[in-house]
């Protein structure tokens, strides 16, 4: 429809057909980029990228802006390492489908186990910066919260106090050994495990070992559309 100052444009995406109606369509706002990852080892990848948000006004949302929130859609696969590499430290589940109790499999009670831990430590991590706002939750190590948790649990100290503090011996801790304000962009290390993988094409692309990185954003407008993927 329009490009916009900040690189961004405006289109339209078609919705679905309703009788008498037609098909609706929907203004959605598209930011188009130039990535460019540099390793720390001086490797470069450089790659288009696309979003399409339903996020209009550049100038209370700069395109920009957009690049970096969306980056931090990943922070998901945190939540999934500290369970499956933190909680877990490496080991599979151990029940192997043996019947649990009143009949519930045993996989099923140590996955509910698992979240309740992962659940009750976020909790904790939640407690502590509730009192500053100004605090970011990337900020608290899971690996602290954790370790401190196992450590009190071990000791039976600090479990219960004559005082009820939000904040408590986990918390506090947490709160004791912050990660930087800004910690620099990691990439880690990927590996296929089946040779029948669809993301057999990706191999070797990933550094074999965790590196940090730079990032370079350039919003620009796609002449010519994006590049297909291939579906090999």
């Amino acid at each position: 429809m329009r490009r916009l100052p900040d690189g961004s444009y405006l289109s339209r995406l078609s919705g679905p057909y309703r009788a008498g109606r037609g098909y609706s369509s929907h203004t959605v706002r598209v930011v188009e980029a130039w990535i460019t990852v540099t390793l720390d080892d001086g490797t470069v990848r450089r790659e288009q990228w696309r979003l399409i948000t339903s996020l209009l006004d550049h100038e209370h949302h700069p395109a920009a802006e957009l690049v970096d929130l969306y980056h931090e859609r990943w922070q998901v696969e945190t939540a999934y390492f500290s369970i499956k590499a933190s909680l877990l430290d490496g080991r599979v589940l151990r029940s192997h489908g043996i019947d649990g109790i009143d009949g519930i499999d045993g996989i099923d009670q140590e996955v509910w186990a698992l979240l309740a831990t992962y659940q009750a430590l976020i909790r904790a991590a939640s407690d502590a910066v509730a009192h500053r706002p100004d605090l970011d939750m990337d900020r608290l190590s899971f690996t602290v919260l954790l370790q401190t948790a196992a450590d009190t649990v071990v000791t039976g100290r600090g479990i219960t106090t004559g005082n009820v503090d939000l904040v408590g011996a986990i918390g506090a801790a947490a709160l004791a050994h912050l990660w930087p304000a800004r910690r620099r962009h990691r990439v880690k290390a990927r590996s296929i495990k089946n040779s029948t993988s669809k993301y057999g094409p990706n191999a070797g692309k990933h550094p074999q070992s965790a590196r940090h990185y730079t990032v370079h954003t350039e919003i620009t407008f796609m002449e010519n559309g994006l590049a297909p993927r291939s579906r090999r």
